[in-house]
């Protein structure tokens, strides 16, 4: 695996396999195994894998956490390496941005003013544009989202499809641990009592699943108060949003089984903020496995 630390090196990493299909893994690093999954399936896909991280600060806001993001590219190095990658690009903010962008993207208020970007203004204006920035630097054939960022790979999405890039855009199941807990680089910052209390987040979202194949529930709101209750018995949660919504347009809905929708939390553990979501189909079909099928990642525990 080669690294490469700039534009033109990749570039010219990639110029003899421009003829092949690559496929591009976007991630921000400190991987865990759901990073890696991506890569897997890629891999399955694509006759060349591209891994990007880089911690971009256009999508943070003054109060989060750009600083106290975990970073370990000796690790990650090794990690890619096993998994198969075969370009890991790692630029630096003077790389990506050499000056100060005078032209981003700009996310619709449509799709932003709900969920996370109701609480991270900006976020997905400079979500969008870094990854229209590492579209345009690495062209790939097939780029690589996990599901559990449900509204990022939905403007992601809708951007590849109003700015014609010429990108397939690749969903992918998110991976959990064995307890439920969706993997996240934000997982360390838990404490050993706040690691116990979030799978709460995942045993919700999987008892509104079981609520739904039945038509249990009639309302979003029904969902929503729902959640409000149940979040409520762990004392160390606190709920930053619920809501239920249509998928992937994220429009408000009254009806819950002629389309799909997305059920989609948030909630704060301490200063550690998770989110979950599950996607159900008229069908009946949800996208959070049941205790059955959770694929197990329990070797990275604490450490994703």
């Amino acid at each position: 695996m080669e690294l490469v630390e700039t534009v033109e090196e990749l570039n010219n990493s990639l110029r003899k396999h421009r003829n092949s299909i690559i496929g591009l893994v976007p991630t921000m690093g400190y991987l865990h195994e759901g990073h890696l999954s991506l890569v897997k399936k890629a891999k399955k896909e694509c006759d060349f894998i591209v891994m990007s991280i880089f911690v971009n600060p256009l999508q943070f806001g003054p109060n989060e956490d750009l600083d106290r993001y975990p970073r370990d590219l000796e690790r990650d190095f090794d990690l890619a390496r096993q998994a198969g990658v075969n370009v890991l690009y790692h630029p630096n903010v003077k790389e990506m941005y050499p000056s100060e962008p005078l032209i981003t993207t700009k996310v619709s208020n449509k799709i932003s003013n709900v969920l996370c970007g109701k609480y991270r203004e900006s976020h997905f204006d400079g979500v969008t544009t870094v990854v229209a920035k590492l579209f345009n630097q690495t062209k790939p054939d097939r780029a690589y989202f996990g599901q559990k960022d449900a509204q990022q790979l939905a403007i992601i999405t809708q951007m590849v499809k109003d700015l014609s890039f010429q990108v397939t855009v690749v969903p992918c199941e998110t991976v959990r641990e064995e307890d439920g807990l969706a993997l996240s680089s934000r997982n360390v910052y838990l404490s050993e009592e706040e690691r116990e209390q979030a799978p709460i987040l995942s045993q919700i979202l999987n008892e509104v699943r079981d609520g739904l194949i039945p038509r249990k529930w009639n309302t979003p709101d029904e969902i929503n108060q729902y959640v409000r209750e149940r979040i409520s018995t762990k004392p160390l949660a606190k709920l930053q949003y619920i809501e239920t919504l249509e998928y992937p347009n994220l429009q408000a809905t009254t009806s819950l089984y002629d389309k799909q929708i997305i059920v989609a939390l948030a909630a704060y553990f301490g200063k550690t903020r998770l989110i979950d979501n599950i996607l159900f189909s008229a069908e009946g079909e949800s996208h959070v496995p049941n205790d059955d099928e959770i694929q197990i990642a329990s070797s990275h525990r604490n450490r994703s």
